[in-house]
């Protein structure tokens, strides 16, 4: 059974949840925005950070820590800003830090976004 976890993120008007519980999973996806829906401004390093605090707001929303976290999927527009946005990561976590993969993809769903991440951690 799928279950929503209810977060104070910007309610999306596009069919979705922030983050769902199933079988002892959560399951999650972040973009870089604000209390109002809105793209942050400030480019990478702006836009990094409000989609960690976003997605630790929403961890923690579900009763978990980051160190519940499984795996994480990082998406930026440019090969240039992942170390930029590694260093806001490295923020988040502590070692044993999760499994990762980065990739450089052409756009988003929203043109002025740079970056987006998926997520999965396990319920303890």
């Amino acid at each position: 059974m799928k279950t929503a976890v209810k977060t104070n993120l910007f309610a999306s008007k596009a069919p979705l949840e922030w983050a769902v519980m199933a079988n002892g999973q959560f399951y999650t996806a972040q973009i870089p925005i604000d209390g109002e829906g809105k793209v942050v401004d400030g480019g990478i390093e702006a836009q990094a950070r409000q989609t960690m605090d976003n997605f630790k707001h929403t961890v923690e929303a579900a009763g978990l820590t980051m160190a519940d976290v499984t795996q994480v999927l990082i998406y930026v527009t440019a090969r240039d800003q992942l170390p930029v946005f590694n260093k806001v990561y490295a923020e988040y976590f502590d070692a044993p830090y999760p499994n990762r993969a980065a990739m450089i993809v052409v756009g988003l769903a929203r043109e002025e976004m740079l970056c987006e991440i998926v997520a999965y951690a396990a319920q303890p």
